[in-house]
C-alpha cells in the first residue's frame, strides 16, 4: 500500500485540501511534513497520539517529518474546541514543557541522524518572537482576509456565544499557524501539514498564504477525533486524562485503559494507534470475533501501546503487576512490578523493628493497620474464614506473623483480603 492507501485503510484520513494531486505528488518522492502541539502541559496525553503516530507511519514511508512546538502559538491558545478562552501561560512554562514533551517524542518518532529522513524537533518561537506587530500585519495580516477567518469553524462557535466571545488574541491564532506552514515551506521545503480535523480552518490559512505569499501548491491533511463508541472521550479515564508521562499515569494504569477498551472499539483502535500490519490486525479481529471473552485483541492493543510509549520492560511489569492484582503470585516478579501495584493500592507504614523481632509483627495488627479489618476481632473471622493472603498466597493461622522472609526488596508486603481488598505494607 501507499501512505495514504495505509491511512484509508487504517480511518486516518478525515478531509484533505486537493487529495489526487497529493497522492500523486507523493508518488514523485518523499515529501516533508509536520503537525504540532501547543505545549499545553509537560506531557503529552493518549490524544495527541494519532497525529504524531500518523508523522511515524509517513517516516516509515520514506518522508520527512518535522514535529513542530508551539512556543510561540502555545503563548496565545487555539480556541479550536474550546469553549473558553485558555489560561495563558509563563516562557518559562511553555520551555519547561518542551523539554519535558522532548524525552516521550523520542520514543514515537525516529530522531537518528544516520536515517535520511530523520525526525526534526521545531518552535516556532524561534521564528515568531522576533517579528515585529507591525511587521507581522503587513506581511501576513494583508493576504487573509477577515471573511474567511469568521467562516472558520473555531471562530464561528465562539462567535455565537455572547457570554465567552473571541478575543483578538486567539482570533489572531490561526495567522500564526498558518504563517508557520509558510515558513516551515520555505526555509524547511515542507509541503504537507497534518492534523486532528478539528485543525481544518488553521490548516487551510497555512496553505492559502503560502500559494498567496511564495506562489506554491502545499497539501493539508486532517485526520478524525476519535471518540469510543459510547460516545464518551477518548483518552478519558476516571482519574481524567491518560497522559504518557507515567509520573502523571502510571504505566499500570496506561495498559489498563487499553486492556479495558471497549469490544465495539479494539479492532478501530488497533488500526489507528498500532503499527500491527492488515494481516495482523485481520488475525486479531477474526479472534476476537471467535472468542470476545479470550481479549486476544485487547491484550494485543494493550501491549503494543504500552510498549510503543514505555518500552518492553515497563509493558512487561505492567502485565505482571495485572496478574498479581488478580490472584497472580509473585515468583519471579521485578521491582519496578511490585512498585506498580503498590502506587495503585492503599499503602500502610510497617514498622521495620517488629518485622525484625523474634516476634514477629502480628497480621492481625497489619489489617488493622492497612484498613483491610475493622478490628483484631474482624481479622480474625476473616483470617477463619479463608479470606487472608499474605503475598497472594492464603493464610491459615491466626497467630501468623510478618517477618523479614515477606518483605520483598527490602520494602514491601502485599496484603489481600477477599478477591479485591489489597493493601501493601511498606517497611519503614
Amino acid at each position: 500500500m501507499t501512505i495514504l492507501e495505509e491511512l484509508k485503510w487504517r480511518g486516518l484520513i478525515s478531509d484533505c485540501t486537493a487529495p489526487e494531486e497529493l497522492a500523486k505528488r507523493l508518488e514523485e518522492g518523499p515529501i516533508t511534513v509536520y503537525g504540532g502541539f501547543d505545549p499545553t502541559a509537560d506531557s503529552l496525553h493518549v490524544g495527541n497520539l494519532v497525529p504524531l503516530l500518523a508523522l511515524r507511519r509517513f517516516q516509515n514511508y520514506g518522508h520527512k517529518p518535522i514535529t513542530l512546538a508551539g512556543g510561540a502559538t502555545g503563548s496565545i491558545g487555539d480556541p479550536s474546541g474550546k469553549k473558553s478562552e485558555r489560561k495563558l501561560l509563563s516562557k518559562e512554562d511553555l520551555n519547561h514543557n518542551i523539554a519535558q514533551v522532548k524525552v516521550q517524542l523520542a520514543r514515537l518518532l525516529d530522531f537518528s541522524e544516520e536515517l535520511p529522513n530523520p525526525a526534526k524537533l521545531v518552535d516556532n518561537a524561534s521564528w515568531t518572537t522576533s517579528i515585529s506587530f507591525l511587521d507581522f500585519l503587513r506581511d501576513v495580516g494583508k493576504h487573509i482576509t477577515v471573511n474567511s477567518m469568521m467562516a472558520k469553524e473555531s471562530v464561528k462557535a465562539r462567535m455565537s456565544d455572547k457570554e465567552a466571545g473571541i478575543s483578538f488574541t486567539e482570533f489572531s491564532y490561526m495567522l500564526l499557524q498558518g504563517y508557520d506552514f509558510y515558513h516551515l515551506n520555505q526555509t524547511m521545503d515542507c509541503e504537507l501539514q497534518i492534523g486532528g480535523s478539528d485543525q481544518w480552518g488553521n490548516i487551510t490559512v497555512g496553505t492559502e498564504l503560502t500559494r498567496k505569499k511564495a506562489g506554491q501548491t502545499v497539501y493539508g491533511l486532517t485526520l478524525p477525533l476519535i471518540t469510543n463508541s459510547d460516545g464518551s472521550k477518548f483518552g478519558k479515564s476516571e482519574k481524567g486524562a491518560v497522559w504518557l508521562d507515567p509520573a502523571r499515569t502510571s504505566v499500570y494504569r496506561f495498559y489498563q485503559y487499553f486492556i479495558n477498551i471497549d469490544d465495539r472499539d479494539v479492532v478501530r483502535y488497533l488500526k489507528l494507534f498500532t503499527f500491527l500490519s492488515q494481516e495482523e490486525v485481520s488475525a486479531l479481529e477474526t479472534a476476537h470475533m471467535e472468542n470476545p471473552g479470550a481479549r486476544e485483541a485487547h491484550r494485543a492493543l494493550a501491549r503494543a501501546m504500552t510498549t510503543l510509549v514505555h518500552g518492553e520492560q515497563a509493558t512487561e511489569d505492567a502485565i505482571n503487576a495485572s496478574k498479581i492484582l488478580f490472584g497472580g503470585g509473585l515468583e519471579g516478579i521485578t521491582e519496578n512490578a511490585l512498585r506498580e501495584v503498590a502506587s495503585e493500592i492503599p499503602n500502610a507504614n510497617a514498622p521495620a523493628e517488629a518485622l525484625s523481632s523474634e516476634e514477629g509483627y502480628p497480621l492481625l495488627d497489619a489489617l488493622v493497620a492497612a484498613g483491610l479489618s475493622a478490628s483484631r476481632g474482624q481479622a480474625k473471622k476473616d483470617i477463619q474464614g479463608g479470606g487472608v493472603n499474605v503475598n497472594n498466597e492464603r493464610v491459615q493461622e491466626v497467630g501468623r506473623t510478618l517477618n523479614q522472609a515477606d518483605i520483598h526488596f527490602g520494602k514491601y508486603i502485599l496484603l489481600r483480603r477477599g478477591k479485591k481488598n489489597y493493601a501493601a505494607l511498606v517497611v519503614t
